[in-house]
């Protein structure tokens, strides 16, 4: 069992600041990946950003150099810094990880969750 919790959302005004947290518990062995996607309506999810377990990095080109994604690997927490909020970057706001858990008997096996998501709304 794995669960991601969300928590930072809510409404800003453009070009303010958000910052959204995830922390994810459970029998965790290790984890991979992390990272937010993001889907707005009738749109398909995409990936905001992302960080492996060694700390690098990738991001959609519509956030990178305004957004900022890092993470506690002590804590099981991965969390994105939003700065310059445009309206265009509204969206329901996704905690994906990519885990090492425990499988059957002592197998190990990667497997990814989602959290709830965590809504983010900017305005103009």
């Amino acid at each position: 069992q794995v669960q991601l919790v969300e928590s930072g959302g809510g409404l800003v005004q453009a070009g303010g600041s958000l910052r959204l947290s995830c922390a994810a518990s459970g029998s965790i062995i290790s984890i991979d990946v992390m990272g937010w996607y993001r889907q707005a309506p009738g749109k398909q999810r995409e990936l905001v950003a992302g960080i492996g377990s060694g700390g690098s990095t990738n991001y959609a080109d519509s956030v990178k150099g305004r957004f900022t994604v890092t993470r506690d690997n002590a804590k099981n927490t991965v969390d994105l810094q939003m700065n310059s909020l445009k309206p265009e970057d509204t969206a329901v706001y996704y905690c994906n990880i990519v885990a090492v858990v425990p499988g059957a008997g002592t197998l190990r096996v990667y497997n990814y969750y989602w959290g709830q998501g965590t809504q983010v709304t900017v305005s103009s």
